[in-house]
């Protein structure tokens, strides 16, 4: 049975997203979606976007540099990160979701010139959302599909890296925006980063 399971899980993921096989001299890119899966753990399984800096974000890992490596690195990689959190290394795989057109706020014939967000985390459509300018936060989460029922929405990250090359980071309360209780939305600009955390126990 359980192999049976396996075998129907590894097709599915085949089916979804670029196989490993087919890909196993791909490099992966910044702005690539990859889609992690922890047959152990189900509740890891996720898809994370590849920030500018090349690195992704995932539970019990944190960062991790995957920009460069290959598919088969990238699963070695978090295996390993993984395992002190289960009895045995856990069985991890990786596949990067074909490119597509960036999501846009404007129609297919575009008249206004746009900036790339990026979108990390806990978000239902993680990767490059591309949006007009004076787009606010609020604004951009909407068109990215929303935040999952993990999200820690009172602790939303902005990063954004200024002329001088550093990055700052912004904690944004997104319920209190949502609700009306702040009005500080921030005017997004290309490149930021939104990180949105996972809830904690009781968050």
């Amino acid at each position: 049975m359980k192999f049976i399971y396996l075998l129907s899980f590894v097709i599915a993921l085949a089916v979804s997203t670029v196989s490993a096989s087919a890909q196993s001299d791909y490099r992966i890119r910044t702005g690539d979606v990859l889609q992690v899966e922890v047959l152990e753990d189900p509740s890891l399984n996720r898809a994370v976007a590849v920030l500018p800096n090349g690195q992704i974000s995932f539970p019990f890992v944190g960062t991790l540099q995957v920009g460069g490596r290959t598919i088969g690195q990238v699963q070695s990689n978090l295996r390993d990160a993984l395992a002190s959190n289960f009895a045995a290394p856990p069985t991890v795989f990786v596949g990067v979701q074909p490119r597509q057109d960036p999501v846009s706020l404007e129609s297919t014939e575009r008249t206004e010139p746009t900036i790339d967000v990026y979108f990390v985390g806990e978000v239902n459509q993680p990767g490059l959302v591309a949006v007009k300018r004076g787009t606010s936060l609020l604004q951009a989460v909407a068109i990215s599909g929303g935040v999952s029922r993990f999200a820690a929405i009172k602790r939303i990250q902005l990063r954004r890296t200024g002329a001088d090359g550093v990055q700052r980071v912004t904690i944004l309360n997104y319920k209190a925006l949502a609700d009306g209780a702040m009005t500080n939305d921030i005017e997004l600009k290309d490149g930021d980063v939104i990180l949105v955390p996972e809830r904690r126990l009781f968050e």
